[in-house]
C-alpha cells in the first residue's frame, strides 16, 4: 500500500469514526431521566428499558474505536515519514491511542454487562450500580486526560515534522486544554449524571469526552486527505 492510500484510509476513518459518533450520540438522549445510582429498584429497571439502546451503544463504539485505530497508525505514519526525527512522538501517540482503546473497551464491557445483569430476571440493582461507577472515570477524567495527551502530542509532532499545517497545532491545543479541564471533575462532590462537572456528569463523560476529539479528527482527516492528493505522483491518481 502506497503513502496516498495510507493517507486516505487513515484520514477517511477519522471521519468515518465522527460519522459513527454522531448517529450514536442520540441514542443517549432518548433513554429518559436517570434514575440514580442509590435507587436500586428504579435502576435495575431503568436499564432493563434501555438495555437494548445500551447494546446498540457498545457495538457502535466498537466501530467507532476501529476507526480511531485505523487513523492513529495512518497519522503516525505520516509524522515518521515527513520528518523520521519525530517519529518517536509519532510512537508516543499511537501508543496513547491503544491505552484510550483499551480502556474505552473495559467500560463499554461494563456498560453492556449491566444491560445483561438487567436482562437476567431477576436483575440484582446493586451488581448494576456496582458496573456504573465502575465506568465513571473510565469514561470520564481518565479517559479525557488520555484524549488531551493524544491530541497534544499529535498536535505538535505533526506541525513540527510538517506533516501536517503549523495552525492545526492549535486546533489540537485547544482541543486538549478543554478536556483536560474536566479532568479534575473526579474531585468535586457525589456522582450526578444530571449535573454538570463531577464525576459522572454530563460534561465530562458526554460533552468533554466526545467534541473535542471529534473536532480535531474532522480537521486532521480532512487535512490528511488533502494530503494524500499531494503525495501522489504527478499525472498518477491514488487507488
Amino acid at each position: 500500500m502506497n503513502d496516498p492510500k495510507i493517507y486516505r484510509w487513515a484520514g477517511g476513518s477519522a471521519l468515518a469514526a465522527q460519522v459513527v459518533f454522531f448517529i450514536e450520540f442520540p441514542f443517549y438522549l432518548v433513554r429518559g431521566a436517570f434514575p440514580g445510582v442509590t435507587e436500586l429498584t428504579k435502576l435495575s429497571e431503568y436499564t432493563a428499558r434501555n438495555a437494548t439502546n445500551i447494546m446498540t451503544c457498545v457495538f457502535l463504539d466498537l466501530v467507532i474505536l476501529t476507526f480511531v485505530m485505523i487513523f492513529s497508525v495512518g497519522l503516525r505514519h505520516l509524522i515518521r515519514r515527513s520528518n523520521p526525527q519525530y517519529e518517536w512522538l509519532g510512537t508516543l501517540f499511537f501508543g496513547v491511542t491503544l491505552v484510550y482503546t483499551t480502556i474505552t473497551l473495559v467500560a463499554d464491557s461494563l456498560q453492556g454487562a449491566t444491560a445483561v445483569d438487567a436482562w437476567t430476571v431477576p436483575a440484582v440493582g446493586s451488581i448494576i450500580r456496582t458496573m456504573m461507577e465502575s465506568m465513571y472515570l473510565m469514561y470520564g477524567s481518565v479517559a479525557l486526560y488520555l484524549m488531551a495527551l493524544m491530541m497534544a502530542t499529535a498536535g505538535y509532532a505533526a506541525a513540527a515534522s510538517g506533516a501536517l499545517p503549523k495552525w492545526s497545532r492549535w486546533v489540537a491545543y485547544a482541543c486538549a486544554l478543554a478536556c483536560l479541564a474536566f479532568v479534575p471533575s473526579m474531585f468535586v462532590g457525589t456522582p450526578d449524571p444530571a449535573a454538570f462537572y463531577n464525576p459522572a456528569g454530563w460534561g465530562p463523560l458526554a460533552i468533554a469526552s466526545g467534541f473535542p476529539l471529534a473536532l480535531w479528527m474532522i480537521i486532521v482527516g480532512i487535512l490528511m486527505i488533502r494530503r494524500s492528493r499531494l503525495a501522489a505522483p504527478p499525472g498518477i491518481t491514488p487507488e
